[in-house]
């Protein structure tokens, strides 16, 4: 037996797994991201441990969205555990449809985590959901593509550098495009990346009395700037392209930049997965010219427990062992600390392995950068960077998203959006009564 492995056995509160493991299943809905990928595979020590059998559903980010948020708000009790982020979290916990995570071990050690991480998954001081990784957004980039092209990439980066860094790498002869970046429909996915895009350039969802602002010129600055930008070096079909689409890109050695969520950076530099694994760099996420705003976000993928399960005993020992100190151990061990769930722990960034992994102080840098109680240039009502949190931002930002991706496509063009951004944002502010 492993020190790891004794480790687990004695940190994750399992004094009370006798009396409550045998044979009982747990279901968790999660999204199809790499190091949930990655947690499944160590399910069955967790089993091992506790008797708990875990079923797994897992699906494509809007995919799940919509399920977890339909369970929800159904009462319907498919899943024991959701994997939800901070939109989410506070406003599900206000509404009291999550178990509060008030009562986790001492050994688990809930002040360990990144105050940036608990203050976003809390509502009045209450913790609803534990990080299983937290992220910010930086720039990924081909080192050796950017040494051929006789330019160096700046820590803090503009928007007119990407753009520059991104005609000088694009050799569509040999299947490389200067830039990839989300275009893809859904809040969470292009709406994200569209949104902190924004803010870098001044712009912002609402004024501070709740009026929609696609019709302002920083909003046009921005999408004009992203569809020149991505029709010019960015890859066919960029339109349907995620998260996930664009790491496969990336790893392919399709991309001379990548611009997306910090979590990415152990698969880019995976060797196992990627076929440039080293030659990547990291900076941080850029702004416009002028502009004091990063296109950087602040995000927790986290595990919570839907209110009325019956199983929340079981839950809770599942989460304290997915995101514990010790299951950041036990991927080390296994798999080397540059592949560990990165930006959820304190300690983590005071471990000298982890220290030595080459983006693990871009990631910290990028995380403390965002603040999503000042997201914008201008004055705002609304907290988060990439999302506005509240309700109705959920189903607002998904017909955006659309419409935006559609320009994008070539379907219509950048002003017909923004006109369509418009309508769709202020007719739902004030059918919901906020103006």
């Amino acid at each position: 037996m492993t020190k790891t492995f004794r480790a687990l056995l004695g940190a994750t509160a399992l004094c009370s797994a006798g009396a409550i493991a045998s044979a009982e299943t747990i279901t968790i809905a999660t999204v199809n991201n790499g190091d949930m990928i990655r947690m499944q595979g160590y399910t069955d020590q967790f089993t091992a441990q506790t008797g708990i059998e875990v079923e797994w559903v897992t699906l494509e980010e809007n995919v799940l969205r919509q399920r977890v948020t339909t369970d929800i708000t159904t009462k319907g009790g498919q899943f024991d555990i959701m994997t939800i982020g901070m939109y989410e979290t506070p406003i599900w916990g206000s509404n009291g449809w999550l178990v509060p995570l008030n009562d986790l071990s001492a050994e688990y050690d809930v002040d360990d985590i990144l105050p940036a991480m608990r203050g976003g998954l809390s509502h009045d001081g209450t913790l609803y959901a534990a990080p299983f990784y937290g992220e910010s957004s930086m720039v990924m980039y081909r080192t050796d593509l950017m040494e051929a092209a006789g330019l160096e990439m700046p820590t803090a980066p503009t928007w007119q550098f990407i753009r520059e860094a991104a005609a000088a790498m694009d050799d569509p002869e040999n299947d490389i495009n200067g830039i990839c970046l989300r275009g893809k429909a859904g809040w969470g996915e292009g709406g994200a990346f569209i949104t902190v895009t924004g803010n870098s350039f001044g712009a912002r969802w609402f004024d501070e009395d709740w009026n929609a602002q696609f019709d302002q010129p920083e909003w046009a600055d921005a999408l004009n700037f992203y569809v020149s930008l991505m029709n010019d070096y960015g890859p066919d079909g960029y339109a349907t392209n995620g998260f996930n689409e664009n790491l496969s890109l990336f790893q392919q050695g399709k991309c001379g930049m990548w611009i997306d969520a910090t979590v990415a950076a152990s698969f880019v530099t995976n060797p196992n997965d990627s076929t440039v694994a080293d030659s990547v760099g990291f900076a941080l996420a850029p702004n416009a010219e002028g502009v004091e705003k990063r296109a950087n976000w602040l995000w927790a993928w986290a595990l919570a427990i839907p209110a009325g399960t019956q199983k929340e005993a079981a839950a809770k020992q599942f989460i304290e062992w997915a995101t514990s100190k010790e299951y950041i151990e036990l991927v080390a061990a296994n798999e080397g600390w540059a592949n560990v769930p990165p930006g959820a722990r304190t300690s983590l960034y005071e471990t000298a392995e982890y220290q030595a992994v080459p983006f693990a102080q871009m990631t910290l840098d990028s995380i403390n950068a965002a603040d999503p109680t000042d997201p914008t240039v201008d004055p705002v009502p609304y907290v988060g960077i990439q999302f506005v949190a509240i309700p109705e931002f959920a189903g607002i930002a998904t017909e955006v998203s659309q419409e935006f991706s559609a320009a994008y496509a070539g379907q219509q063009s950048v002003e017909e959006a923004l006109a369509k951004a418009q309508a769709i944002t202020n007719e739902a502010m004030e059918a919901a009564g906020y103006r």
